[in-house]
């Protein structure tokens, strides 16, 4: 569904409260504009984030986790979790 390798980095900035396009992208080491924007896209149309556009000059625009978004990222944690609890050996 996300099919996007940095969609775990994008929502943990997004939660620390990174939430303009360009932060984002010089947070994340190696991610390029046009892959950010095609994951935000990808991620709206899913309804696990949401834009807002401020009418200011220059224009401002920010991005946030939706509730669904909450519970998706809740549920990628508790497979992650899992995953490295299974590693582990416990």
């Amino acid at each position: 569904m996300v099919r996007c390798k940095w969609s775990l980095s994008i929502f943990e900035q997004i939660s620390q409260g990174i939430n303009r396009p360009g932060q984002i992208q010089k947070s994340i080491d190696g991610l390029s504009t046009k892959v950010m924007n095609q994951c935000l896209r990808k991620h709206l149309e899913y309804a696990i984030l949401d834009r807002r556009q401020f009418p200011e000059i220059p224009p401002r625009v920010e991005y946030g986790i939706t509730p669904f978004g909450k519970k998706f990222i809740r549920t990628l944690e508790a497979i992650h979790d899992l995953d490295a609890e299974i590693r582990s050996g416990k």
